[in-house]
């Protein structure tokens, strides 16, 4: 009787003008050295008493190429 075949996972390739920036926290945006708008607005976010948060992407940890 023969095996079936396996069925391998699908390739999930990215768009190869796609990047992927790190998620940060209030903490890591608080002491940035480079302030952006996103990250200030979260800061704020989290502030309020209850907030919960799940970061940001940083836009000043994209790779380099």
């Amino acid at each position: 009787m023969a095996k079936p075949k396996k069925k391998g996972k699908k390739d999930a390739k990215q768009h190869p003008n796609q990047v992927n920036l790190k998620i940060v926290t209030s903490g890591t945006c608080i002491v940035c050295k480079q302030p952006c708008t996103r990250g200030m607005e979260y800061v704020e976010k989290m502030a309020q008493p209850g907030a919960i948060g799940f970061g940001v992407p940083c836009i000043l940890t994209k790779p380099r190429v």
